[in-house]
């Protein structure tokens, strides 16, 4: 029996949507562990008797044949993608994995229990597989395209094959905003920076630093909003550190995904025994200082540092330290350039998202994004630039294109007679930041014509994503009409 009684007992037409919902959630889905829910998903279709494709990288596609009196509309492709962020809080021990969500409702939202929800994007799959299952509902031929590892890169749009579809005109369902649908939006790609290093033995006392507290976010969505980056502020922790006082550092870790602004940061620290008060006094000093510049934007931020034990280890050399500390005060990151065609939309940006320091060098991943294909390319440029003065190189993974505007979109107009018909408001039409995969998919499909929407679904890529329950409702019979209307 579902858990989500106060769901049931609001009787609402798209309760199957939450059912499915539910069902996705049970299963481990973060992105690079899709099999089990490609599975599900192929399941679902063969109980079903539908037509499905399953690839190698875990994409699937279910196909059911138009509804009496449809037979000759023009297919429509609803498309989103399997794959989830996986965050959690602090204390959370939640494995990622192997175990599925907690959910809960409170008021109008659906949460879960110290983690992301995965309503970006378990959502656009469980109103996909309601549509598909229901048998009373009027429609044409519905091509349904799940991708895998949409949040690491778009790597499932890339890799799939989309021959075998029919339809020309495209429902992308991974916006969060009721009301808001997107016509375009920026291209982007993932760049990983490896700085080689060197260590060395010395004695001292450790010192663990943590930075915490910060909103985070996604980082397409609010990379504007000025969050601060705790990979960032760690840096400029170790460079306050380091102008006063010998340090060496032992540990460095920080951020969870290349996509989600990090919200915590975690150093370990040598310091000469005599100089530990001082290092303690001077991060929170600068702990101060930085609750002042982060009032607005972060007013929960935490710099906490506590002393270790006395002992000998290694730790990063002299030159290694500077160079680290070097790359974390100067690399690029936010926002880089606003748009002038589009008052208020973003540009061009960077995430510094994950930190690693191994025995072998820093790793640094980062996510790239601009609608400007020169300025992404600019962007990659001067990563690799920084990385190549400091004796490093870059990677590059999951570029993918910019999603282009078109003039012309019957979709477009379908779509908006049909809002403002039963929602008695004008839709609203923009491009986004954040990347989609309707780009790669425009190159894979001749002419097609897309709009993206969604329900209302906040802070998404954090622990404190929630997805409207009442949106999710209007989102669904938004669908079911414009299905219903789509006869010719």
């Amino acid at each position: 029996m579902s858990k989500l009684k106060q769901i049931k007992e609001r009787n609402l037409k798209s309760q199957r949507v939450f059912d499915y919902f539910e069902e996705i959630a049970s299963i481990p889905h973060g992105s690079g562990n899709t099999k089990q829910i490609s599975d599900y998903l192929v399941d679902f279709a063969k109980k079903k008797g539908l037509e499905y494709y399953q690839d190698k990288s875990n994409n699937v596609i279910l196909i059911k044949e138009a509804t009496k009196g449809y037979e000759t509309a023009e297919p429509i492709i609803l498309q989103g993608h399997m794959d989830m962020v996986c965050e959690k809080e602090s204390g959370c021990d939640i494995d990622f994995e192997r175990e599925g969500l907690s959910l809960y409702v409170e008021e109008d939202f659906l949460k879960a229990k110290g983690t992301t929800l995965g309503g970006d994007d378990g959502i656009a799959v469980a109103y996909a597989l309601a549509l598909l299952e229901s048998t009373e509902l009027s429609h044409p031929r519905l091509e349904v395209v799940i991708t895998v590892d949409e949040e690491i890169g778009m790597l499932g749009a890339a890799s799939i094959d989309l021959s075998m579809l029919k339809g020309h005109k495209m429902l992308n369902i991974d916006s969060d905003e009721e009301g808001h649908f997107l016509t375009s939006c920026a291209g982007g790609m993932t760049v990983e920076t490896f700085l080689p290093v060197s260590w060395q033995r010395r004695e001292g006392r450790s010192v663990f630093i943590r930075v915490s507290g910060l909103a985070g976010g996604h980082s397409g969505m609010e990379i504007d909003k000025e969050h601060g980056n705790a990979n960032l502020v760690m840096g400029r922790v170790l460079k306050h550190l380091s102008d006063r006082l010998e340090i060496g550092i032992e540990a460095l870790a920080g951020g969870l995904k290349d996509n989600a602004i990090p919200r915590e940061c975690e150093a370990k620290l040598l310091v000469p025994k005599e100089q530990v008060q001082e290092c303690l006094a001077g991060v929170e000093e600068l702990g101060a200082l930085l609750k002042k510049e982060f009032f607005s934007s972060d007013p929960k931020i935490r710099i906490e540092a506590v002393a270790g034990e006395d002992h000998e280890v290694e730790v990063l050399s002299p030159s290694c330290t500077t160079k680290i500390i070097f790359y974390l005060r100067n690399v690029p990151d936010g926002v880089q350039h606003m748009s002038r065609a589009l008052p208020g939309l973003v540009e061009t940006s960077l995430n510094t998202g994950i930190m690693r320091l191994t025995k072998e060098g820093l790793k640094v991943t980062a996510s790239v994004r601009s609608s400007v294909s020169s300025r992404k390319e600019d962007l990659r440029d001067r990563l690799a630039f920084l990385a190549e003065f400091l004796g490093g190189e870059i990677s590059v993974s999951g570029d993918y294109p910019a999603w282009e505007y078109q003039s012309d979109s019957e979709l477009r107009n379908t779509i908006s007679s049909v809002y403002r018909e039963l929602f008695g408001k004008e839709p609203i039409f923009e491009a986004i930041h954040a990347g989609l995969e309707c780009g790669i998919l425009s190159a894979k499909i001749e002419n097609l014509d897309c709009v993206s929407f969604g329900p209302n679904n906040y802070d998404i890529h954090t622990p404190k994503e929630r997805l409207s329950i009442s949106s999710t409702e209007n989102v669904w019979e938004l669908l079911v009409e414009f299905l219903k209307r789509c006869k010719k």
